[in-house]
């Protein structure tokens, strides 16, 4: 019999492992909490020997845990629009009006009175496997529940601005649910900053019902917390539409997972992002799809533009369970180094079971085509403009996807600051 060999445990788990012990619990979620405490307890933070995490050492990056944000006052503040404010982690602002269909609440007043089948959905199987997303579960106090009633059409973007207070380094977790019923549709943009040094761990469940419309956008700000591991976890049905768009610019070390199941016939999904990385900056895309029914589509589409020492990942990993023929998938990697220092790292997967598919993947890794410069500068550009010209029509053929005009403005204005500073 061998002996089992015991992980020695670093500052930073041993530090979490006494967070959960110092947090307190009750409630209809208390037994999903415990069993993501004990989870973590037996994997602590993911290390290259972890397949999904290989290129993202968390355990040894994160070498210590800083302590966990402050609760929230119990007053939450009235916003105009559909912004919901979170603050170290908690609801601290929610919109003073609300369209007929469309209701927000703060997690804490959810979990109050939350039934098993709130409390299923808030802490689906999706996911539940990985490490953080378990540290999220059992630490996350906080955050939001957004629902939309059957056949309700919300015109203007929700908006979930995630940030800290002022002060000393701190974490925060938050964990935000939205429900959509079925034949609603919505967008739903993700913001995320920090007035303070920051580890964040957040997570965003969502549930479409049949025929749900869905469209999420994620975007780091130029006062992002120093690391950030953003949890996903979307759940399609039959005839539904989930499309995200994640513009990454800021953030020194970023960690964005996906889980993304279509249960329900005929869904659509799509992911698409661009990232835009300089100096040391290290940003991380993983994604996990499974298609569990026939009749599934999905769609990826991954830029990533990087200079200086900076380093991107992509895994994107589609798995079509047996039975689920018909379906058909598309993935797409491209990366841009524009320094000899730069790096990427893509790992495109599909793993089949079905044998009536159609599915395929691709991965390009390159420098600026010197011909294509050449050709500018001919036409009298200088070489930094053209070089501009060329980077921005690489990086704009997946940002046509964002769907919302003001986000794509935005991401269009970004991008070109980014080219400027860089010229």
């Amino acid at each position: 019999m061998n002996p089992r060999v015991a992980q020695i445990k670093t500052q930073a788990e041993t530090s979490l492992a006494e967070f959960f012990s110092a947090r307190a619990s009750t409630g209809a979620h208390e037994a999903a909490r415990q069993k993501a405490v004990a989870l973590f307890a037996e994997k602590g933070l993911p290390h290259r020997r972890v397949e999904a995490w290989h290129y993202t050492d968390l355990r040894n990056l994160m070498r210590e845990a800083w302590p966990l944000a402050a609760p929230a006052a119990a007053k939450v503040a009235a916003n105009d629009g559909l912004r919901v404010d979170i603050v170290d982690g908690a609801c601290a602002g929610l919109p003073r009006a609300l369209p007929a269909g469309l209701t927000i609440r703060a997690l804490r007043d959810v979990l109050a009175k939350a039934d098993a089948a709130l409390i299923a959905q808030l802490f689906p199987e999706a996911g539940s496997h990985d490490s953080v997303v378990a540290l999220n579960a059992g630490l996350a106090r906080d955050g939001v529940v957004v629902e939309t009633a059957a056949g309700v059409k919300i015109d203007t973007p929700i908006e979930l601005a995630f940030t800290t207070g002022q002060g000393a380094p701190r974490s925060d977790m938050s964990r935000c649910l939205v429900i959509a019923g079925a034949g609603s549709s919505a967008t739903i943009i993700e913001t995320h900053a920090s007035a303070a040094r920051a580890q964040r761990n957040s997570a965003l469940v969502c549930w479409l019902g049949e025929g749900a419309g869905v469209d999420h956008v994620f975007e780091t700000t130029d006062a992002s917390p120093e690391l950030h591991v953003a949890s996903l976890i979307v759940d399609v049905g039959a005839r539904a539409s989930f499309q995200s768009f994640g513009f990454i610019a800021h953030g020194d070390l970023l960690r964005r997972q996906c889980f993304i199941r279509q249960s329900g016939e005929y869904a659509k999904i799509g992911l698409r992002g661009v990232c835009l990385l300089k100096g040391k900056q290290h940003a991380d895309t993983t994604l996990a799809i499974e298609h569990a029914v026939p009749q599934g589509e999905s769609r990826e589409l991954f830029k990533h533009i990087i200079m200086g020492e900076a380093s991107g990942v992509y895994q994107g990993k589609v798995l079509v369970r047996p039975g689920a023929q018909k379906t058909d998938g598309g993935m797409k990697s491209q990366a841009l180094l524009l320094s000899d220092d730069a790096a990427m790292y893509n790992k495109p997967e599909l793993e089949i079971y079905a044998d009536d598919v159609v599915c395929g993947h691709g991965a390009t890794i390159g420098e600026l085509d010197a011909d294509q410069v050449f050709y500018l500068m001919s036409r009298g550009l200088p070489k930094a403009r053209a070089e501009g010209v060329l980077i921005e029509a690489f990086a704009r053929e997946a940002i046509e996807f964002v769907g919302n005009e003001t986000a794509r403005a935005r991401f269009e204005e970004t991008l070109s600051a980014w080219l400027e500073a860089r010229s």
